[in-house]
Parts: structure tokens; sequence; C-alpha cells
């Protein structure tokens, strides 16, 4: 599993008026720690006013940019992404999590592929790593993405995008999608939904019949659109890779804890969990929400990153017992029939219970 280090910043840009973008010096020694695949995410963690907090961001680095660099916007009321913004600097350290998540693109120097990708906001970041990758290592595959923003002034990496797309002019088509400022063209006034996007397959900015991967990125309402769209267009579900940066609108809220899962946790919980090949118990009660803040009251470290259900960092196959959980933005069917579980979001209905970290 991966583990934190504390890695130097080498580079803190600019990116937006609210977005910054992070770039981190990788020891020698810990170079293999790092090494990641497009599309992959970084866990932060710093003390912010005293207190410990842990935050995920998507890679924006290419494989051949010879850099480890994530782009963090601001968000309103977030803790992290403030501070963040108004105090990171070059030379400053942080520590910092190995690269997971599965949303990720294994380029092919003998593929001939036309790829697509639609994104908004700060969803461009793991798409970016995955565009500029592919471009270079995949010299007769194409792009083309479509990117939503409030206006120009908002667009993450715009003017670098730019650049990519004079580079590759034959092999990248970006489109721009802005939703308060016109554009000359009033397709690309608006927002990314479904009568937009079965408007540039009709016109021919994509062909759903071709595509060898969908990406999606961004919020929730704009991912789960545009899965249904494209599958209603004839794109097999299996080509459509997406991640989640918040729930789309209307998803289940968490479950509150059950009787179940409350009897249990008052009584006594035995959890033995199975990490890096060893073994830790801990007894999980009545405060624990879940198995995560159960181990970190005993001094015990599990790896999560959202605490949300989004993320998948704390995946865990349950090896005996039961447990219910409150969320799950991010397990596939086949996952929970094989019987992972998110352990951030795992409440115990059984008197015992056992997860393995290493099973994959």
């Amino acid at each position: 599993m991966a583990r934190f280090h504390s890695l130097r910043i080498a580079d803190v840009r600019r990116e937006t008026p609210d977005a910054v973008s992070v770039a981190f010096d990788i020891p020698e020694e810990t170079r293999d720690a790092f090494t990641f695949v497009p599309g992959q995410y970084l866990t932060l963690k710093a003390n912010v006013d005293g207190e410990p907090v842990q935050r995920t961001y998507s890679i924006c680095s290419g494989l051949d940019e010879g850099e480890l660099r994530v782009a963090i916007k601001r968000v309103e009321g977030g803790v992290f992404s403030n501070f963040a913004n108004d105090n990171l600097e070059a030379g400053m350290a942080l520590d910092v999590m190995g690269p997971q998540g599965r949303f990720t693109a294994q380029p092919s120097a003998e593929a001939r592929n036309h790829y697509v990708a639609f994104t908004a906001g700060s969803g461009i970041t793991p798409i970016f790593s995955i565009v500029k990758t592919i471009l270079s290592r995949e010299p007769d595959s194409t792009f083309t993405m479509f990117y939503g923003n409030r206006d120009r002034a908002s667009v993450i990496f715009r003017e670098q995008l730019e650049d990519l797309k004079d580079r590759f002019l034959e092999r990248f088509t970006l489109i721009h999608i802005l939703s308060r400022e016109g554009q000359d063209v009033d397709l690309l006034h608006g927002r990314l939904d479904s009568e937009r996007i079965e408007k540039f397959a009709e016109t021919g900015l994509f062909d759903a019949d071709a595509v060898a991967n969908v990406f999606l990125c961004g919020p929730g309402d704009m991912i789960e659109t545009s899965r249904a769209t494209l599958e209603k267009l004839g794109v097999p579900s299996e080509r459509i890779r997406f991640e989640l940066f918040t729930p789309a609108e209307g998803s289940p809220p968490p479950k509150p804890k059950s009787r179940e899962a409350q009897e249990a946790a008052e009584k006594g919980v035995a959890i033995e969990t199975v990490l890096d090949g060893a073994s830790q118990a801990f007894v999980m009660g009545a405060q624990d929400d879940n198995v995560v803040d159960a181990a970190h009251r005993h001094g015990i470290e599990l790896p999560f990153s959202c605490k949300g259900g989004m993320c998948c960092t704390c995946r865990c196959r349950l090896k005996e017992g039961e447990v219910e959980m409150a969320a799950n933005y991010s397990l596939e069917p086949w996952e929970l029939e094989a019987g992972f579980v998110l352990a951030c979001q795992s409440r115990p209905l059984t008197d015992k219970v056992v997860l393995d970290f290493d099973e994959v």
C-alpha cells in the first residue's frame, strides 16, 4: 500500500485566479514510490490551523514531462484547497501519499485509437495527464476533448491546452463549452447536457461508433448525464471511463447507522486488519462511525483519502463477518460480489470483522 512521504515543493504556479498547480521534488530513494499511471491522484496531508487535514488531488503531469504536479482548485469552505491556494510556496514540505486511482489510461505505441473526453472545471486535471501522455506515446491516435467552464478566465491550463493543440494540430481537437460567456457558435454556449452531447455526435464532432474510450471527469451530474447519453448513442459501457469528484445531484445520501450496527458497536466489535502482510487488531466501539475512525482512535492508520466513498483508497476485502456501508460511489458490482468494501464507509454488523487491504 502507498505510504506518506515528506516531499519538498519545487514549484507553485497560478493557473487561474482560484486554482494553483503544485510540483514536487522526488528524492531518488523514493522515486519508485511515485511512479504513476496517467489519471491517478496523490493524497496530500498538512496541518491546517493545528489540525491534520488530507485531501486527494489528481496528477496533471504527462509521463514524459519529467515532473510530478497536481492542480488544486479553491472550493468554497474547502479547508485544504483554501490553505493551498493562499499558503503553499516553493521550498515548503508536504506529506504526500504515493499515486493511487483506477481512472487511468495505458498508452501503447502500436495503438491507432480515437479517444474522447468530456470534462468540466477541475475535472480537467486527470484528463490533462491522460491526453498529454496518449498524444506523446501513441503517434497514430487522436483525441477530442470537450471542456466545460463558466468563462475563459476559469479555464484551468488554458495556455498549455492551446499549446498542445498547436503541437498536435492533426491529432488533438479541443472544444470549449462556456456557460456564462457567449461564443460564435451557439452550440458551444451552455452546459455539457444531454442535448448538446447528442448534437456534437450528430454534427460529426465525435463518432460514437468509433471511440476506443471515452473519459469523463467532473461534477457528478455531468458524469451521469454524459454516461447515459453516450450509452444511448451506442457507446458500450465498458468503453466509458469515469471519475467522480462529487456525487451526482439526487444520489442517495449516506445511510444512517442501522440499529444492528449500533448494537454491535455498543457491545464492541473485534476488528482485524491485514495491511502489507501485517495483522493488527483493535476494538470498534459505539463512538466510532466507521472502521477507519476506529483504527485511528487506536493509533492504527489505515489507508484512506476522501472519506466520502468515492476514491477507493480504503478498498479492502471482507474476509470474515458482515458490514454495512454508509455510501458507495466507486466500487463496481463485480467488486461488491467479490466481497470488497470501503473501510471508511464500513460499519460492522457482527461481533468480529476481518479486512484484508492487500488483496486486489
